[in-house]
């Protein structure tokens, strides 16, 4: 039944494809979010009325963020290419896409946190410093738990947009979906290879929507 509605596809080669895919995806996933984390709360607490305001920090940080944030996927890609070639030791497979990944989604992310960390009640955050809450205390104990259903929503749009770049990354030989639709669907003329990676992009895309929907959901106190 499936060899003749798929005539051209090689299950093997879409589940190699498809864990590639998860890989880059989770991979990238967790450092950026470690460092978009970190990104977010500096821009956060440098910003003006913060606790360590400080305007020349948050618009060097802000630059940073912006500039990477602002280069399409592909050309960054290109760009990054003599550094992922020093840290990786190659430009090709699906380690070697995830300097570009990390660097092309951690800035984004640093954005949604930053926001998120904004639509945190002012008065929890005054109540906390009144109170005499260190650093530390005030962003473990205060400000990520307050703002964590906007940081997990923020994360949820990051990994959609991550399965994107992968897919765009596999064109130029870092595997994954997006090679496979490319190269043995696209090149070879093979339509039924096309549709069935990208289905499963669709797939993967739908259930990170929905588990990041019903994280959010459980964490929401509203």
């Amino acid at each position: 039944m499936l060899e003749s509605l798929f005539p051209h596809l090689k299950v093997e080669s879409l589940l190699d494809a498809t864990w590639e895919t998860l890989y880059m995806t989770g991979v990238a996933g967790m450092a950026t979010l470690i460092l978009g984390i970190i990104l977010g709360v500096m821009l956060f607490l440098t910003s003006k009325g913060q606790l360590f305001q400080n305007r020349p920090v948050y618009l060097l940080i802000s630059a940073v963020v912006n500039i990477f944030r602002s280069i399409p996927f592909i050309i960054l890609i290109v760009l990054l290419i003599p550094f992922t070639k020093t840290i990786v030791g190659t430009i090709l497979g699906a380690n070697a896409a995830l300097p570009a990944l990390i660097v092309g989604a951690a800035p984004f992310y640093a954005r949604l946190v930053e926001i998120g960390l904004r639509e945190v009640d002012k008065g929890v955050i005054e109540a906390a410093r009144a109170m005499g809450a260190k650093t530390h205390t005030l962003i473990f104990r205060v400000l990520l738990p307050e703002s964590s259903p906007a940081l997990v929503s923020g994360m949820t749009v990051t990994l959609i947009a991550l399965v994107s770049y992968t897919a765009m990354a596999g064109v130029i030989g870092a595997g994954g979906l997006g090679n496979l639709a490319y190269l043995e669907g696209f090149q070879r003329n093979h339509g039924d290879v096309t549709l069935v990676a990208t289905l499963t992009i669709l797939v993967i895309v739908f259930v990170i929507q929905f588990i990041g929907d019903l994280i959010t959901t459980t964490l929401d106190k509203r």
